[in-house]
C-alpha cells in the first residue's frame, strides 16, 4: 500500500514538473487559509502544529520548542528536510506520507494548490500586499 502512495506521489510530482515555480504566492497565501488555524508563516509562533517560518529547506522535525509526533521526529532523524518535491508529496496526503503523524489535515489534491503554498510558504512577503 505504501509503495503505491509512493508511485502516485512520484507520478504527481512528474507531471507537476517544475511547477512550483509556476506558482503564485497570492493564490497560495488564499489556499494556506485551510493551514492558518493550526500553522504560522511568523518566525517562533507555533499554534496545534509548528510554525512553518522558512519551512522549505528547513530540516524536518527542527523547530526547537515544538513537540512532534514520534513518526515525525523520525522522519526528520531520517534526514529528511521540507524542500519542494518533499512538500509536494507530503501537502498532497500528510498521513499517507508519514503515517503516525499528529497532523488531521487530509491534504490539498490539486497541484496547483500545492505549487502555490509551496511558493507562499518560500516567501510569504511576496503575499502581503495583495490582502
Amino acid at each position: 500500500m505504501k509503495n503505491s502512495r509512493l508511485v502516485v506521489s512520484a507520478a504527481i510530482l512528474a507531471l507537476a514538473g517544475n511547477a512550483y515555480a509556476d506558482g503564485d504566492a497570492t493564490r497560495g497565501k488564499a489556499v494556506f487559509r485551510q493551514c492558518q488555524s493550526c500553522h504560522s508563516v511568523d518566525q517562533g509562533t507555533n499554534r496545534i502544529g509548528p510554525s512553518l517560518f522558512h519551512v522549505v529547506g528547513r530540516p524536518a522535525a527542527s523547530v526547537p520548542d515544538y513537540t512532534y509526533s514520534d513518526a515525525m521526529k523520525a522522519f526528520g532523524a531520517a534526514g529528511h528536510k521540507w524542500d519542494e518535491a518533499t512538500l509536494a508529496a507530503y501537502l498532497q496526503a500528510p498521513r499517507d506520507y508519514i503515517p503516525g503523524i499528529k497532523m488531521t489535515f487530509p491534504g490539498l489534491r490539486k497541484p496547483e494548490a500545492i505549487a502555490d503554498v509551496i511558493v507562499y510558504l518560500e516567501n510569504p512577503d511576496a503575499a502581503k500586499s495583495s490582502w
